[in-house]
Protein backbone atom coordinates (compact mmCIF):
# COMPACT_ATOMS: atom_id res chain seq x y z
CA UNK A 1 0.00 0.00 0.00
CA UNK A 2 2.78 2.22 0.94
CA UNK A 3 4.69 1.39 -2.50
CA UNK A 4 1.41 2.73 -4.36
CA UNK A 5 0.78 5.26 -2.53
CA UNK A 6 4.69 6.89 -2.93
CA UNK A 7 4.03 6.21 -7.04
CA UNK A 8 0.79 8.31 -7.29
CA UNK A 9 2.55 10.47 -5.12
CA UNK A 10 5.45 11.07 -7.44
CA UNK A 11 2.92 10.40 -10.68
CA UNK A 12 1.11 13.42 -8.85
CA UNK A 13 4.10 15.56 -8.33
CA UNK A 14 5.28 14.97 -12.51
CA UNK A 15 1.97 16.21 -13.49
CA UNK A 16 2.02 19.40 -11.90
CA UNK A 17 4.74 20.12 -14.59
CA UNK A 18 2.95 18.35 -17.68
CA UNK A 19 -0.03 20.81 -19.05
CA UNK A 20 -2.88 18.57 -19.77
CA UNK A 21 -2.81 19.63 -23.59
CA UNK A 22 0.10 17.51 -23.80
CA UNK A 23 -3.15 14.91 -23.95
CA UNK A 24 -4.08 15.50 -27.78
CA UNK A 25 -7.78 15.42 -27.67
CA UNK A 26 -9.06 13.00 -30.34
CA UNK A 27 -12.83 12.33 -31.02
CA UNK A 28 -12.38 8.73 -29.65
CA UNK A 29 -10.57 9.38 -26.44
CA UNK A 30 -12.68 12.78 -25.17
CA UNK A 31 -14.11 10.19 -22.11
CA UNK A 32 -10.81 9.02 -20.98
CA UNK A 33 -9.06 12.52 -20.76
CA UNK A 34 -11.90 13.58 -18.84
CA UNK A 35 -11.56 10.74 -16.53
CA UNK A 36 -8.01 11.47 -16.36
CA UNK A 37 -8.47 15.38 -15.69
CA UNK A 38 -11.09 14.27 -12.38
CA UNK A 39 -8.16 11.36 -10.74
CA UNK A 40 -5.50 14.11 -11.13
CA UNK A 41 -7.71 16.72 -9.82
CA UNK A 42 -8.65 14.19 -6.83
CA UNK A 43 -5.04 12.94 -6.29
CA UNK A 44 -4.02 16.50 -5.77
CA UNK A 45 -6.24 17.12 -3.35
CA UNK A 46 -4.57 14.29 -1.67
CA UNK A 47 -1.02 15.64 -1.64
CA UNK A 48 -0.65 17.57 1.98
CA UNK A 49 -1.90 14.76 3.26
CA UNK A 50 0.07 12.20 1.70
CA UNK A 51 3.03 14.56 2.53
CA UNK A 52 2.50 14.68 6.12
CA UNK A 53 2.30 10.78 6.24
CA UNK A 54 5.57 10.32 4.18
CA UNK A 55 6.59 12.72 6.77
CA UNK A 56 5.75 11.15 10.10
CA UNK A 57 7.43 7.56 8.58
CA UNK A 58 10.84 9.18 7.95
CA UNK A 59 10.71 10.88 11.30
CA UNK A 60 9.80 7.69 12.72
CA UNK A 61 12.83 5.66 10.72
CA UNK A 62 15.01 8.22 11.99
CA UNK A 63 13.52 7.81 15.64
CA UNK A 64 14.13 4.24 15.32
CA UNK A 65 17.71 3.86 15.05
CA UNK A 66 20.03 2.50 17.63
CA UNK A 67 22.51 4.52 20.15
CA UNK A 68 25.08 3.69 21.95
CA UNK A 69 23.21 3.85 24.87
CA UNK A 70 20.63 1.25 23.69
CA UNK A 71 23.84 -1.37 23.97
CA UNK A 72 23.31 -3.86 26.79
CA UNK A 73 25.24 -2.60 29.57
CA UNK A 74 27.32 -5.91 29.94
CA UNK A 75 28.36 -5.27 25.87
CA UNK A 76 28.77 -1.27 26.45
CA UNK A 77 31.16 -2.19 29.70
CA UNK A 78 32.97 -4.11 26.97
CA UNK A 79 33.75 -1.35 24.64
CA UNK A 80 34.54 1.25 27.48
CA UNK A 81 37.35 -1.32 29.17
CA UNK A 82 38.62 -1.35 25.55
CA UNK A 83 39.20 2.26 25.50
CA UNK A 84 42.62 3.94 25.96
CA UNK A 85 42.60 7.25 28.86
CA UNK A 86 42.06 9.27 26.28
CA UNK A 87 38.96 7.49 24.45
CA UNK A 88 37.59 7.33 27.76
CA UNK A 89 38.05 11.15 28.08
CA UNK A 90 36.97 11.72 24.68
CA UNK A 91 33.61 9.39 25.08
CA UNK A 92 32.80 11.46 28.68
CA UNK A 93 32.46 14.56 26.61
CA UNK A 94 29.19 13.16 24.45
CA UNK A 95 26.32 12.71 27.34
CA UNK A 96 26.02 13.08 31.14
CA UNK A 97 25.26 9.21 31.22
CA UNK A 98 28.35 8.25 28.73
CA UNK A 99 29.99 10.93 31.35
CA UNK A 100 29.20 9.04 33.93
CA UNK A 101 30.08 5.89 33.08
CA UNK A 102 33.49 6.62 31.75
CA UNK A 103 34.57 8.43 35.15
CA UNK A 104 33.59 5.27 36.72
CA UNK A 105 36.64 3.94 39.08
CA UNK A 106 36.81 0.16 37.96
CA UNK A 107 37.55 1.44 34.09
CA UNK A 108 40.48 3.94 35.31
CA UNK A 109 41.84 0.99 38.14
CA UNK A 110 42.92 -0.81 35.40
CA UNK A 111 44.82 1.72 33.37
CA UNK A 112 46.29 2.87 36.58
CA UNK A 113 47.28 -0.10 37.63
CA UNK A 114 49.10 -0.84 34.53
CA UNK A 115 50.80 2.56 34.23
CA UNK A 116 51.29 3.20 37.57
CA UNK A 117 50.99 0.78 39.73
CA UNK A 118 54.76 -0.32 39.90
CA UNK A 119 56.05 2.92 40.78
CA UNK A 120 53.35 4.40 43.09
CA UNK A 121 53.65 3.22 46.47
CA UNK A 122 51.48 3.51 49.97
CA UNK A 123 53.37 6.22 50.97
CA UNK A 124 52.54 8.19 47.02
CA UNK A 125 48.87 7.17 48.11
CA UNK A 126 49.05 8.87 51.29
CA UNK A 127 50.61 11.85 49.37
CA UNK A 128 47.63 11.98 47.25
CA UNK A 129 44.86 11.81 49.97
CA UNK A 130 46.60 14.70 51.86
CA UNK A 131 45.65 16.23 48.42
CA UNK A 132 42.12 15.18 48.07
CA UNK A 133 41.51 16.27 52.09
CA UNK A 134 43.15 19.52 51.38
CA UNK A 135 40.58 20.08 48.33
CA UNK A 136 37.87 18.57 50.31
CA UNK A 137 38.30 20.87 52.83
CA UNK A 138 38.30 24.79 50.88
CA UNK A 139 35.87 27.55 51.57
CA UNK A 140 32.37 27.09 50.28
CA UNK A 141 31.48 29.88 49.53
CA UNK A 142 34.13 29.81 46.84
CA UNK A 143 31.68 27.13 45.01
CA UNK A 144 31.69 28.74 41.87
CA UNK A 145 35.17 29.81 41.50
CA UNK A 146 36.65 26.26 42.53
CA UNK A 147 34.32 24.72 39.86
CA UNK A 148 35.50 27.44 37.21
CA UNK A 149 39.11 27.04 38.34
CA UNK A 150 38.71 23.05 38.55
CA UNK A 151 37.20 22.87 34.37
CA UNK A 152 40.22 25.19 33.83
CA UNK A 153 42.78 22.52 35.43
CA UNK A 154 40.90 19.75 33.55
CA UNK A 155 40.99 21.70 30.20
CA UNK A 156 44.82 21.71 31.09
CA UNK A 157 45.69 18.07 31.53
CA UNK A 158 43.49 17.00 28.58
CA UNK A 159 45.25 19.58 26.62
CA UNK A 160 49.02 18.54 27.78
CA UNK A 161 48.43 14.64 28.06
CA UNK A 162 46.50 13.73 25.21
CA UNK A 163 46.65 16.95 22.82
CA UNK A 164 42.74 18.00 22.46
CA UNK A 165 40.47 20.38 24.25
CA UNK A 166 38.24 19.48 26.86
CA UNK A 167 34.59 21.06 26.62
CA UNK A 168 34.52 24.67 27.95
CA UNK A 169 31.44 23.60 29.85
CA UNK A 170 32.62 20.71 31.62
CA UNK A 171 31.81 18.67 34.81
CA UNK A 172 34.60 18.83 37.19
CA UNK A 173 35.81 15.06 38.32
CA UNK A 174 34.85 14.17 41.31
CA UNK A 175 37.80 14.87 44.06
CA UNK A 176 39.43 11.64 45.06
CA UNK A 177 38.25 9.27 42.41
CA UNK A 178 40.92 6.85 39.91
CA UNK A 179 40.56 9.35 36.78
CA UNK A 180 41.27 12.30 39.16
CA UNK A 181 44.30 10.66 40.49
CA UNK A 182 45.59 9.29 37.36
CA UNK A 183 45.31 12.88 35.30
CA UNK A 184 46.57 14.48 38.23
CA UNK A 185 49.74 12.33 37.89
CA UNK A 186 49.91 12.06 33.78
CA UNK A 187 49.44 16.34 33.78
CA UNK A 188 52.83 16.05 36.75
CA UNK A 189 50.65 18.07 39.04
CA UNK A 190 51.47 15.63 41.70
CA UNK A 191 54.87 15.45 43.30
CA UNK A 192 54.66 11.60 45.04
CA UNK A 193 57.50 9.84 47.42
CA UNK A 194 59.59 7.26 45.05
CA UNK A 195 63.18 6.00 45.13
CA UNK A 196 65.66 6.83 42.36
CA UNK A 197 68.43 4.42 41.39
CA UNK A 198 71.91 6.15 40.67
CA UNK A 199 70.64 9.45 41.02
CA UNK A 200 71.88 12.57 39.29
CA UNK A 201 72.62 10.85 35.79
CA UNK A 202 74.55 7.67 37.38
CA UNK A 203 77.32 9.86 39.07
CA UNK A 204 79.86 7.34 39.78
CA UNK A 205 79.31 8.26 43.43
CA UNK A 206 76.03 6.85 43.72
CA UNK A 207 76.70 3.73 41.44
CA UNK A 208 74.06 0.91 42.62
CA UNK A 209 72.93 3.00 44.98
CA UNK A 210 68.76 4.26 45.09
CA UNK A 211 68.32 7.57 47.28
CA UNK A 212 64.58 9.06 48.53
CA UNK A 213 63.05 11.57 45.96
CA UNK A 214 59.62 13.35 45.53
CA UNK A 215 58.91 13.13 41.43
CA UNK A 216 56.75 14.26 38.96
CA UNK A 217 56.37 13.01 35.27
CA UNK A 218 56.54 14.92 32.34
CA UNK A 219 53.92 13.48 29.40
CA UNK A 220 55.57 14.59 27.13
CA UNK A 221 59.14 13.57 26.94
CA UNK A 222 57.86 10.43 28.95
CA UNK A 223 60.20 11.22 32.34
CA UNK A 224 61.01 12.42 35.35
CA UNK A 225 61.82 15.40 37.50
CA UNK A 226 63.40 14.38 40.71
CA UNK A 227 63.76 16.66 44.09
CA UNK A 228 66.54 14.98 46.41
CA UNK A 229 66.32 16.72 49.73
CA UNK A 230 70.25 17.31 51.20
CA UNK A 231 70.97 19.63 53.79
CA UNK A 232 68.31 22.33 53.51
CA UNK A 233 68.32 22.87 50.23
CA UNK A 234 67.16 20.55 47.10
CA UNK A 235 68.70 19.14 44.14
CA UNK A 236 66.68 18.65 41.08
CA UNK A 237 67.49 15.90 38.48
CA UNK A 238 65.54 15.91 34.96
CA UNK A 239 64.78 12.85 32.18
CA UNK A 240 64.98 10.43 34.90
CA UNK A 241 63.34 7.19 32.95
CA UNK A 242 61.04 4.77 34.28
CA UNK A 243 63.71 2.11 34.58
CA UNK A 244 65.26 4.11 37.13
CA UNK A 245 61.94 4.92 39.39
CA UNK A 246 60.77 2.27 41.83
CA UNK A 247 58.09 2.58 44.88
CA UNK A 248 59.94 2.82 48.52
CA UNK A 249 59.85 -1.26 49.37
CA UNK A 250 59.59 -0.21 53.45
CA UNK A 251 57.82 2.22 55.13
CA UNK A 252 60.57 4.16 56.42
CA UNK A 253 61.55 7.81 55.71
CA UNK A 254 65.11 8.78 54.54
CA UNK A 255 66.33 10.06 57.82
CA UNK A 256 64.92 7.42 60.15
CA UNK A 257 66.69 4.00 60.67
CA UNK A 258 65.14 0.73 59.63
CA UNK A 259 64.92 -2.14 61.91
CA UNK A 260 66.64 -4.80 60.43
CA UNK A 261 64.40 -8.38 61.17
CA UNK A 262 66.83 -10.33 58.97
CA UNK A 263 70.47 -10.13 60.27
CA UNK A 264 70.11 -13.84 62.30
CA UNK A 265 69.54 -15.32 58.62
CA UNK A 266 72.05 -13.55 56.64
CA UNK A 267 74.55 -15.73 54.90
CA UNK A 268 77.36 -15.61 52.12
CA UNK A 269 76.13 -15.23 48.79
CA UNK A 270 72.70 -13.43 49.88
CA UNK A 271 71.66 -10.36 48.13
CA UNK A 272 70.72 -7.03 50.46
CA UNK A 273 70.52 -3.29 50.54
CA UNK A 274 72.32 -1.21 53.20
CA UNK A 275 70.98 1.95 54.41
CA UNK A 276 74.32 4.74 54.20
CA UNK A 277 74.43 8.29 54.69
CA UNK A 278 77.57 10.17 54.48
CA UNK A 279 77.06 11.53 57.90
CA UNK A 280 74.46 11.89 60.45
CA UNK A 281 72.64 15.02 58.78
CA UNK A 282 72.58 13.67 55.44
CA UNK A 283 69.45 11.25 54.83
CA UNK A 284 69.55 7.59 54.25
CA UNK A 285 69.97 5.76 50.44
CA UNK A 286 69.94 2.20 50.16
CA UNK A 287 73.03 0.82 48.64
CA UNK A 288 73.49 -2.86 47.21
CA UNK A 289 75.64 -5.40 48.59
CA UNK A 290 76.19 -9.07 49.08
CA UNK A 291 77.24 -10.51 52.13
CA UNK A 292 80.81 -12.27 51.99
CA UNK A 293 82.71 -14.83 53.80
CA UNK A 294 84.48 -13.91 56.93
CA UNK A 295 88.19 -13.68 56.27
CA UNK A 296 88.64 -16.82 59.02
CA UNK A 297 86.63 -18.63 56.52
CA UNK A 298 87.84 -20.92 54.21
CA UNK A 299 85.19 -20.37 51.56
CA UNK A 300 84.31 -24.05 51.43
CA UNK A 301 80.21 -24.52 51.49
CA UNK A 302 81.10 -27.90 53.21
CA UNK A 303 82.97 -26.24 56.14
CA UNK A 304 81.82 -22.63 56.31
CA UNK A 305 80.50 -21.72 59.18
CA UNK A 306 79.83 -17.44 58.59
CA UNK A 307 75.86 -18.16 59.48
CA UNK A 308 76.91 -19.08 63.34
CA UNK A 309 79.53 -16.24 63.49
CA UNK A 310 78.44 -13.25 65.07
CA UNK A 311 79.95 -10.95 62.70
CA UNK A 312 78.68 -10.41 59.19
CA UNK A 313 81.06 -9.15 56.46
CA UNK A 314 79.10 -6.71 53.68
CA UNK A 315 80.91 -6.69 50.35
CA UNK A 316 80.20 -3.97 47.75
CA UNK A 317 82.15 -4.96 44.75
CA UNK A 318 80.88 -1.65 42.50
CA UNK A 319 83.95 -0.08 44.56
CA UNK A 320 87.33 -1.01 43.49
CA UNK A 321 89.57 -3.10 45.97
CA UNK A 322 91.21 -0.88 47.49
CA UNK A 323 88.53 1.38 48.21
CA UNK A 324 87.57 1.79 51.74
CA UNK A 325 83.86 1.45 51.08
CA UNK A 326 84.17 -2.27 49.78
CA UNK A 327 84.24 -3.89 53.00
CA UNK A 328 82.26 -3.71 56.59
CA UNK A 329 81.73 -5.84 59.22
CA UNK A 330 78.81 -5.61 61.17
CA UNK A 331 77.60 -7.50 64.25
CA UNK A 332 74.64 -9.70 63.91
CA UNK A 333 73.21 -9.61 67.40
CA UNK A 334 73.48 -6.42 68.21
CA UNK A 335 73.53 -3.82 64.97
CA UNK A 336 71.94 -0.54 65.24
CA UNK A 337 74.22 2.16 62.68
CA UNK A 338 77.64 1.53 62.57
CA UNK A 339 80.87 3.75 61.00
CA UNK A 340 82.76 7.19 61.14
CA UNK A 341 82.61 10.48 59.68
CA UNK A 342 85.35 9.26 57.27
CA UNK A 343 83.98 5.99 55.80
CA UNK A 344 79.98 7.07 56.62
CA UNK A 345 77.42 4.66 58.60
CA UNK A 346 75.82 2.25 58.19
CA UNK A 347 72.32 1.54 59.05
CA UNK A 348 69.70 -1.13 58.25
CA UNK A 349 69.54 -4.10 56.07
CA UNK A 350 66.98 -5.36 54.12
CA UNK A 351 67.42 -8.89 52.80
CA UNK A 352 66.52 -9.16 48.85
CA UNK A 353 64.84 -12.30 48.15
CA UNK A 354 62.81 -11.43 44.94
CA UNK A 355 64.22 -12.16 41.59
CA UNK A 356 63.18 -8.73 40.26
CA UNK A 357 64.59 -6.81 42.58
CA UNK A 358 67.99 -8.35 42.35
CA UNK A 359 67.88 -8.75 38.28
CA UNK A 360 67.10 -4.78 38.75
CA UNK A 361 70.20 -4.15 40.44
CA UNK A 362 72.14 -6.27 38.14
CA UNK A 363 70.95 -4.41 35.25
CA UNK A 364 71.99 -1.51 36.83
CA UNK A 365 75.98 -2.86 37.23
CA UNK A 366 78.31 -0.69 35.50
CA UNK A 367 79.68 -1.63 32.32
CA UNK A 368 83.63 -1.38 33.39
CA UNK A 369 84.45 -2.40 37.19
CA UNK A 370 88.32 -1.95 38.60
Amino acid sequence: MMLFLISCFSFVLLSNHLPFKLFKPNPGGFAFSALARLFFSEMRKLVPKLTRVLAKKVGDDEGNKMSLLDLPELTLECILERLPPSGLCQMGQVCASMRDMCRSDHLWERHFNRKWGRLVGDSAYRQWQCKVKSRKTEHSGCHHLRRERKCRWQSAWMRAIFGWEAKSRCSPLPVGSTMAWYLSLESGQLWFPAQVYNRENGHAGFLLSCYDADVSYDSKTNTFQARYPSQGRRMVEENIPWERLRAPPVDTQPLELHVSDCLGSLRPGDHIEVQWRKSKEFPYGWWYGVVGHLQSCSENEAHCCCLQNDEVMLEFNQHPLESRWRRTMISRKSHRESGNEVSGFYGGIRKLSEHSEISTWESLWPTLTT
